[in-house]
């Protein structure tokens, strides 16, 4: 098996089955191919496969913008310090920046809390031939909100239950959404950076010991660490029933951000590979007005 076809199946959630994100390793280390290799070795190594990556999502972009019948929504979730932020701007590196957007969902304003919670959703998805990503997006609808049930109060919703059956309708409508979507052209790729709790505590107080890096650190995400077990419950539970065969999640394990970024980039290559896309035929008057125009450059003196 290809070793990207390896790691897409490793990585994603089968559709029909649980998330098991207990039984998922956030400290994983890459497997076979860096068995036996030292932290360094195996960071160069990774390094060099982000590299290669790279390069190959910049050539795949350019054909996803030459063909202009697909287009590309990336999805990014995790707990505050999965790495969302440095992974998207490692692995999209390369690529030009006028075929990528990338769309940070915050708390909603209230124009936005005037409309269904997929309103802002729908509005920022990509244009045909382009990348979009989203840091943060519509699940936060099914995580954090769960988590905190009172802020559901600011959606003015008509009245009923917020149990079991709430929460299934919104998957419902999440995975129907995503259908459409999908059905008109757009392909949807979901990541979940699974850290572990005690790396995310490592990296908040690297975040404290450097002055440069205090903006990046609320207190408030210290506060929501009290709530681990129940976002995590949350998220098992949102990633297995919305993990379908038009948009599927992908569960990077992000303890190390050097295999993280790699997996991510080598998931999106495969992605679009898988499209089936091709360049542009040009019909024959257009063949014939490009030899029309080398006949003209040609013939200019110097």
């Amino acid at each position: 098996m290809e070793r990207r076809e390896r790691i897409h199946e490793g990585l994603r959630v089968e559709p029909g089955g649980k998330a098991g994100l207990a039984d998922r390793d956030p400290a994983w280390t890459g497997g076979p191919e860096f068995a036996g290799l030292s932290k360094k070795d195996a960071k160069a190594k990774a390094k060099a496969l982000l590299e290669r990556d790279v390069k190959a999502l910049s050539e795949a972009q350019e054909l996803l913008w030459a063909s202009h019948t697909r287009a590309l929504l990336v999805v990014f979730q995790g707990i505050d310090a999965s790495g969302k932020d440095s992974a998207i701007d490692h692995v999209m590196s390369g690529v030009n920046p006028q075929g990528v957007e990338v769309v940070t969902f915050k708390q909603p304003s209230s124009e936005e809390l005037d409309h269904t919670f997929l309103w802002r959703i729908a509005k920022a998805t990509p244009e045909r031939g382009r990348i979009g990503i989203f840091n943060r997006s519509h699940y936060e609808e099914l995580v954090v909100v769960r988590v905190h049930p009172e802020w559901l109060e600011k959606q003015r919703l008509p009245d009923g239950d917020r149990g079991a059956q709430f929460w299934a309708q919104r998957y419902e409508d999440i995975n129907a959404f995503e259908r459409h979507l999908d059905r008109n052209g757009t392909t949807i790729v979901k990541f979940f950076l699974h850290v572990s709790k005690a790396e995310q505590k490592r990296r908040f107080l690297a975040r404290l010991d450097e002055p440069d890096k205090h903006w990046k650190f609320s207190a408030a995400d210290v506060a929501e660490r009290a709530h681990w077990d129940e976002y995590m419950a949350a998220y098992e539970d949102a990633l297995t029933a919305t993990s379908t065969p038009w948009a599927p999640w992908y569960v990077i394990p992000a303890d190390h951000k050097w295999l993280a970024r790699a997996l991510i980039a080598t998931t999106l290559v495969h992605t679009i590979h898988g499209l089936g896309l091709d360049w542009p035929e040009l019909s024959e008057q257009e063949r014939e007005a490009n030899l029309e125009a080398r006949r003209l450059l040609e013939a200019e003196s110097d």
